[in-house]
């Protein structure tokens, strides 16, 4: 989207917030911290200007991963309200309809209001207001409080800042420009402990997961020079240790720090068996678009954070990924 058409997008957002009274607000299906903190801040936004707005997500995601079971989810349902053809539709965080985990399609009779950052959304919205620039959601959703006049409580400032902390990688990917920093800043003002936000989200972890971790350390391998980094986690992983799926977050950037890495992928078997995987990716210096091989496997996401399912054996997988890289350095060798 160009300049105009994003300034465009913003104004038509800020104008139906403006004069809309029901909303309902989605996210992705195994929603991160990016998610679930623009759900939670766009929520409390709404409510502190008057609107009725309910958060919807579906019953399996519960529970949470444990960083984020400290978010006060007061006004989530976990059905459609009865009135939701009546009621403007803001996704949030979702690239792509096809990710919501409740079946909400579009059609005539659905307003949706498409609030995300990711650069290869599908735009399925009514107004699209996708800014790739943006370093992750909750950054469109501060720029929107900030424009609806609305002062930060504790809930929004922590909301906000768990987003842009998780999706910038503790500022450190290369997503992060100034205007997240000055977004630390005003949320830091507004009350917002950053230390305490840190031990939530990256300490005090379950002591299974540290075992999990040590299990997926024990598989790594390494392709093409130490280009691709790969490690795997089984469904009897999870089991021996009693670990939660969501125990495998953080495993990968253990992955991408080694030296030479290119390109770092995590696959996690979602079921018994190895039938099916979700695959994450992390490219380490940009020079390989993450999101194109997601893309290829039938997923998504950013250029240098990205993932999809496959039910690809461990060897067809690293062989479609090798692939995968090799086509794409190839032509940027050119």
């Amino acid at each position: 989207m160009n300049r105009n058409g994003a300034a465009a997008a913003r104004e038509r957002v800020l104008q139906e917030i403006r004069t809309g009274h029901g909303f309902c607000l989605v996210t992705h299906e195994h929603p991160d911290g990016d998610a679930l903190g623009s759900l939670v801040a766009m929520h409390r936004i709404l409510t502190a200007l008057g609107k009725d707005s309910v958060m919807l997500m579906a019953a399996d995601e519960f529970p949470l991963p444990y960083e984020y079971r400290f978010f006060d989810l007061a006004g989530l349902s976990t059905v459609p309200p009865v009135d939701l053809p009546e009621r403007t539709i803001i996704y949030l965080d979702c690239g792509n309809i096809d990710r919501n985990p409740l079946g909400i399609v579009k059609g005539d009779d659905v307003h949706i209001l498409n609030v995300d950052h990711h650069h290869d959304n599908t735009r399925f919205g009514t107004v699209n207001l996708v800014d790739a620039d943006a370093a992750c959601t909750t950054e469109i959703v501060w720029d929107l409080m900030r424009a609806l006049g609305v002062e930060p409580d504790q809930d929004i400032a922590d909301a906000l800042y768990v987003g842009l902390v998780t999706d910038t990688g503790r500022f450190m990917y290369e997503n992060t420009g100034p205007r997240a920093h000055v977004m630390a800043a005003e949320l830091i003002e507004a009350g917002v402990d950053s230390h305490a936000i840190y031990r939530r989200l990256y300490e005090d972890m379950p002591y299974a997961k540290l075992e999990l971790l040590g299990r997926a350390l024990a598989r790594v391998e390494r392709f093409d020079d130490g280009g691709l980094t790969v490690a795997r986690v089984t469904r009897e992983d999870f089991d021996a240790v009693g670990a939660e799926d969501s125990y495998t977050e953080g495993i990968i950037d253990h992955l991408r720090s080694v030296e030479g890495t290119k390109v770092a992928a995590l696959a996690r078997e979602v079921e018994s068996g190895g039938i099916r995987k979700k695959v994450s990716l992390r490219s380490t210096d940009g020079e390989v678009d993450v999101s194109a091989i997601a893309r290829a496997g039938g997923g998504g996401g950013h250029r240098q954070a990205a993932g999809f399912t496959t039910e690809l054996g461990d060897d067809e997988l690293v062989a479609f990924l090798r692939e995968q890289i090799a086509a794409q350095l190839a032509l940027s060798s050119r």
